[in-house]
C-alpha cells in the first residue's frame, strides 16, 4: 500500500504557489492530522512537543504573539490542552477563537467514566462548554478514535478551505488520503489486537476509551482520573485491590506520568507493567505521526497483555 506521505504527494502539484496560512497546533496528535491535511501546501507549527503533559503544558510569550498573528489554531479542547484554552477568544490573542476539533461534529464523544475503578470527578459548575471546573463531562482523547480522526480531518480541510479557498481542492484530496491511510492502519490494529480483547487491564490516566472501543479492548479502572492528577495513598489502595479483584495482567504507565505509581500499584502481584502513550512523545512530527502513534499504542498493549513485553 502506498505510504500517505507519497499518497499526499499526488495532490502537492495541484497546490496554489500563493503562501499558506499561518497554521498552529497543540498537541503532537492534531499537529500530524492538520500535517496531512495541508500536505504540500504548508507546514503547521507545533506547540506542545516531547513528553511534556498535555494537561499542564504552558505556553511562552512568544508563542502566546504567535497565537495572535496566526490565521488557524487547531487543538483538540479546553479540557486538554488547559493553559492554551484558557487564551481562546482572549485578548491576549487578539480575541481570536481557536479550532476546537473535540468539539467538531460527527466526532463522537465519550462519557467520562467515574466511580469505582475509575477515578470521580466533580462535575458541579459547568462552564458553557459541558466543562466542569477544568474537567469535560466528556473524554476530551478523541484522537484516538480512527473514525473521530477522520471526521477531525474533514473539518481541518473545511476551516483551511475558508482561509485559502485556492486550495480547497487539495485539502479535501488529502483529507480523503488521510482517511485511506486511516482505514488501512485500523484494519491491521484490529488482526493485531484480536488475540488479547479479553486481558483485562489498568491505565495510569483514563485516556484510551476510544482505543479501547475502536478495538474492543477490555480496560477495567485507571490509577488517575482523566486529568492525570496524581493519586492520592488511599487511591493506590483501590487499585491494588481492583488490581486483585480482576485479575488484571497489566498495568500501564505513560512517559509524561511518575512511574513509581505503576510500580506501588503492581508491588506482590503477578501484573506485568507496560507503556501506554496517547500523545506519541517520542515521535517525529509530521504526517504520519497519527498512524504510527496507533500503530505504537496497538503493539505496546499487544506485548504487554500478550506477556511478550
Amino acid at each position: 500500500m502506498r505510504s500517505l506521505t507519497a499518497a499526499l504527494a499526488l495532490f502537492a502539484s495541484l497546490a496554489s504557489a500563493e503562501a499558506a496560512p499561518k497554521v498552529m497546533t497543540s498537541i503532537m496528535p492534531i499537529h500530524s492530522i492538520v500535517s496531512a491535511v495541508m500536505g504540500g501546501t504548508g507546514s503547521p507549527e507545533l506547540i506542545f512537543a516531547g513528553t511534556v503533559s498535555e494537561h499542564s503544558a504552558a505556553l511562552s510569550p512568544r508563542q502566546i504573539a504567535d497565537l495572535g498573528t496566526a490565521d488557524l489554531v487547531f487543538m483538540a479542547g479546553p479540557t486538554i490542552e488547559i493553559r492554551l484554552g484558557q487564551l481562546d477568544k482572549s485578548e491576549a490573542v487578539n480575541g481570536k477563537a481557536f479550532v476546537m476539533l473535540a468539539e467538531t461534529p460527527g466526532v463522537t464523544r465519550l462519557k467520562i467514566r467515574a466511580g469505582g475503578a475509575w477515578e470521580p470527578h466533580d462535575h458541579d459548575q459547568e462552564d458553557g462548554h459541558g466543562h466542569a471546573e477544568g474537567i469535560a463531562t466528556y473524554n476530551a482523547h478523541v484522537w484516538l478514535s480512527p473514525t473521530n480522526a477522520k471526521a477531525m480531518a474533514v473539518e481541518v480541510a473545511r476551516q483551511l478551505a475558508l482561509a485559502d479557498a485556492a486550495n480547497a481542492a487539495v485539502y479535501e484530496a488529502n483529507a480523503g488520503a488521510f482517511a485511506t491511510a486511516v482505514d488501512g492502519a485500523a484494519t491491521g490494529i484490529a488482526t493485531l489486537l484480536a488475540p488479547v480483547r479479553d486481558k483485562p487491564f489498568i491505565v495510569f490516566h483514563d485516556a484510551y476509551p476510544y482505543f479501547e472501543e475502536a478495538f474492543g479492548l477490555s480496560a477495567v479502572g485507571s490509577i488517575a482520573d482523566a486529568a492525570g492528577q496524581s493519586p492520592s495513598a488511599k487511591r493506590l489502595g483501590e487499585i491494588r485491590a481492583k488490581l486483585a479483584e480482576t485479575q488484571a495482567v497489566c498495568v500501564f504507565r505513560e512517559p509524561q506520568f511518575d512511574a513509581r505509581f505503576a510500580e506501588t500499584v503492581t508491588e506482590g502481584s503477578s501484573a506485568r507493567i507496560g507503556m501506554l502513550d496517547a500523545m506519541g512523545a517520542n515521535l517525529s512530527p509530521g504526517p504520519e505521526a497519527y498512524l504510527q502513534l496507533l500503530k505504537n499504542l496497538a503493539q505496546s498493549a499487544r506485548n504487554c497483555l500478550a506477556g511478550t513485553s
